[in-house]
């Protein structure tokens, strides 16, 4: 088989996920303006990219697929390319937009021409590939670097998809129904279970962490890369493909059901779902591919807003239901029924070649990749004296006014303050939806400060402290719900500053009214023994009754005396939910909320003694 039909697949799954990993956050941040846009013009808006694609079905009829798949091809390739000019706002919302769209018309074209075994070959390698590379680069989108240096791979990239796609030659025996489906789904898995989460720690703090997240990266990358020898698997001459039907999709939902999340549950996924994907191109069936793969994607896109929907809205049912059941889908398509391994010639393999070959497939990317991005803990500092810095930041998942992924903005921003504490709000370490970044790894090796995560939402979207004074006893609280989906806590840690020990209450309040009473309980506990700070976005004004709850804990509110700075919306800031409230014991030397457009909340800084 030519070598150019999997290429073009690679290639242009790289450039689409590329585009995806924009469009996702872009519709919250910039068409959705996080949450002021009605959901259902949201939905509208988002599914209108995944529905123009089936314009190609009538397209094809009159010109042919492989015009659909060189014309898709030509507008993701320019929208990427063009991608990499912009700088957020509107361009960034439509390049993007066009871009999905685009490779969507593209994948209808691979759908009609290319041949059978391509199809799970190049998609293993395109979603195994852009993995790997996303952990190469540290889950910082070349779109989001400045510089020269990004220029050049998007466009060698996308000449290299452009010259492969006009290289390759339409074939009569392309893959079918069922293989070219199962890209949407894989879209999501992969999404939702081989993102920095997997590998990412709460911790970040001792030595033997360094060499265990090195290991998680290896292992993550390993996990991403075994979605193509399994695929490959039954495509073989010589294999066992009954045995296959029912170790792959049980491997798959293993991964799936499993209670412990991790690269373990990253690498059994990725094994189960690249074997589905090779079983299904035995499947028999070749009726319209091109409409199975854009069900395929709408299907993606559907899942991923149910999942994540979940947190702003009460759907009836857990969000983890939604992968089950994409899994389950994929598991029933993986057995499938009609199977034939006589459909596929190929060359039989010897089994020290085949493993050999694998073993060093496998292993060698991603133990250069954990070496490339090798973390080395900072060392514990003490402040002399009393006096310290303290940073207290919603970042919105890192995204600034215009759309942009600010997290180097930010993290050079707040080194620039000279911070010894940063508490951060509204964390994401790998959501799907927001592009699957760490942004607290990139913030704090930015910083050189040491990290310590709190799961609110989830166990990859919370709160963090980053700080590299002595610490103890830091606990995460789980706060009460109290109708609210989106899940709350309270981080309480004991930090040593000049040889005396201060309390930390680090919170995002979701439902002030049943949660203010909770955080208030902690403080006035942690405060018996030490002055406390509690701080973070609490969703109050000053004048909000909730606010007299915490005040009658023995909190006061030092801001109101410098001015009352409003700290939202950060474009146009006029009131102040996001606080610095101290116990006695404690001083404000200064106070001020710089106006950085690096989220849609305003930092707030202060300078604090012990008194």
């Amino acid at each position: 088989m030519s070598r150019w039909p999997i290429a073009t697949l690679t290639l242009g799954l790289l450039l689409l996920l590329d585009a995806l990993r924009v469009f996702l956050p872009s519709l919250i941040t910039l068409y959705g303006r996080a949450g002021d846009t009605p959901p259902e013009q949201l939905g509208l808006f988002a599914a209108l990219w995944f529905v123009i694609p089936f314009t190609a079905i009538v397209i094809a009829r009159f010109l042919g697929p492989r015009a659909v798949l060189i014309g898709g091809a030509a507008v993701l390739a320019a929208t990427r390319i063009a991608l990499q000019a912009t700088d957020g706002g509107d361009p960034q919302l439509y390049l993007a937009s066009a871009g999905v769209c685009a490779g969507l018309f593209f994948l209808y074209g691979c759908a009609r021409t290319l041949p059978r075994t391509a199809a799970p070959i190049g998609i293993t390698l395109g979603l195994a590939l852009s993995g790997l590379l996303h952990l190469t680069i540290d889950h910082m989108d070349l779109i989001w670097q400045d510089g020269l240096f990004p220029w050049f791979p998007t466009v060698l990239v996308s000449a290299g998809f452009l010259w492969s796609t006009l290289k390759t030659r339409p074939d009569e025996f392309v893959a079918p129904t069922a293989a070219w489906f199962l890209l949407g789904p894989a879209l999501f898995l992969t999404g939702q279970y081989l993102g920095p989460g997997a590998a990412g720690t709460d911790t970040w703090s001792t030595g033997a962490t360094e060499l265990a997240a090195a290991a998680s990266v290896a292992a993550l990358g390993v996990a991403s890369l075994s979605l193509i020898p399994f695929a490959i698997a039954p495509l073989l001459a010589n294999a066992p493909v009954r045995v296959y039907r029912v170790l792959f999709p049980a491997g798959l939902l293993i991964g799936i059901f499993s209670p412990v999340a991790g690269v373990a549950q990253a690498t059994l996924l990725a094994a189960g779902l690249g074997g589905c994907l090779g079983l299904a191109t035995l499947s028999p069936g070749r009726r319209r591919p091109g409409a199975a793969l854009l069900g395929g994607a709408l299907l993606f896109l559907v899942a991923t807003f149910a999942f994540y929907a979940s947190y702003d809205a009460d759907l009836g049912f857990p969000n983890t239901v939604v992968p089950m059941v994409v899994g389950v889908l994929v598991a029933l398509t993986g057995v499938g029924r009609g199977l034939g391994r006589d459909l596929i010639p190929t060359p039989r393999i010897g089994l020290p070649s085949l493993l050999s070959g694998t073993l060093a497939a496998l292993l060698l990317p991603p133990l250069l990749v954990a070496g490339l991005t090798w973390r080395t803990i900072p060392a514990t500092q003490n402040v002399d004296g009393g006096e310290f810095t303290l940073v207290a930041y919603n970042i919105r998942m890192g995204y600034g006014l215009t759309g942009t992924l600010d997290l180097d903005r930010i993290a050079a921003w707040a080194a620039s303050v000279r911070p010894d504490v940063v508490l951060l709000s509204e964390v994401d370490r790998g959501w799907l939806l927001n592009g699957g970044h760490d942004d607290l790894d990139r913030i704090a090796h930015g910083l050189g400060l040491r990290y310590y995560f709190a799961p609110a939402a989830d166990r990859l979207w919370g709160d963090a402290l980053l700080t590299n004074l002595p610490v103890r006893e830091v606990v995460s609280h789980r706060l009460g719900k109290h109708d609210y989906p989106t899940g709350a806590q309270a981080q309480t840690a004991a930090l040593t500053v000049g040889g005396r020990e201060i309390g930390i209450v680090n919170t995002h309040l979701q439902a002030p009214a049943g949660q203010a009473p909770e955080v208030a309980a902690l403080a006035k506990s942690l405060a018996a023994t030490r002055p406390v700070i509690l701080a973070g976005d609490l969703n109050l004004t000053k004048d909000d009754p909730e606010m007299r709850v915490l005040t009658a804990a023995g909190l006061t509110d030092p801001l109101i005396a410098r001015g009352d700075p409003p700290t939202s919306p950060a474009e146009n800031p006029v009131k102040r939910i996001d606080h610095v409230l101290l116990t006695p014991g404690l001083e404000v030397v200064e106070a001020s909320v710089p106006r950085v457009p690096f989220s849609d909340h305003l930092p707030v800084v202060v300078r604090l003694r012990l008194s």
